[in-house]
């Protein structure tokens, strides 16, 4: 990933929180076919090694975790809200005519070796994890939790899936916010952002401001 330094965010603090919010991640492997990318809901568990693990599931029939040797390098995407950034938006495009539009977002590369799980202990677990953080975040009064369905039915399920760990190695954040701009040029931009709903491009862009620069 192409990455200027005053685009880079190492606060592993920002690089986990930004992993939990949005836990969609794009697995990419290479296999007998060349690369392969798969989206995939991840738990991470910032406590396992020295750079955290990533858990996963893919279905069966999903013919991934044949292709895959464990030990396998392994990259998984992850991306917040992206925003488009007017030219129109800078305050001084309009003295000097010097602005070209820019796509702003935040992205985290989770870079690891992958190994696959095929055990119903390990697949229910992580289930499990990913069942209780989602469900929490739904507000229900009472959540949805494998035990609404009978045993039976929870057994057939959890047979069609195989986990999927990831121990990983490295990873890097990029916090592509307007740093590069002027001060007036960022905060109205993000103002134009927010009068239009795009709160969270919003947000961290004001925030590269009161924070890390």
């Amino acid at each position: 990933m192409y990455l200027p330094e005053h685009f880079e965010e190492t606060r592993v603090e920002e690089l986990h929180r930004l992993i939990t919010e949005y836990p969609l991640g794009t697995l990419v492997l290479k296999g007998p076919n060349g690369l392969d990318a798969n989206h995939l809901p991840f738990e991470l568990n910032p406590a396992v090694g020295p750079h955290g693990q990533l858990l996963a599931h893919v279905a069966r029939a999903n013919p991934v975790w044949k292709e895959v040797k464990n030990g396998d390098e392994a990259l998984v995407i992850f991306r917040a809200a992206n925003s488009y950034i007017s030219p129109n938006w800078y305050p001084s495009k309009h003295e000097f005519h010097q602005q070209v539009p820019t796509w702003n977002y935040q992205a985290v590369h989770v870079h690891g070796k992958v190994t696959v799980r095929d055990d119903e202990r390990f697949v229910r677990g992580v289930v499990a994890r990913l069942t209780r953080t989602n469900e929490a975040r739904t507000g229900a009064e009472r959540p949805w939790k494998m035990t609404d369905s009978s045993k039976e039915y929870i057994d057939r399920m959890l047979s069609m899936i195989v986990g999927i760990e990831i121990e990983v190695t490295k990873i890097i954040g990029k916090w592509k916010l307007s740093q590069n701009k002027e001060e007036r040029d960022r905060v109205n931009a993000a103002e134009e952002l927010r009068k239009r709903g795009e709160q969270v491009v919003s947000a961290a862009m004001l925030g590269t401001l009161a924070g890390k620069d």
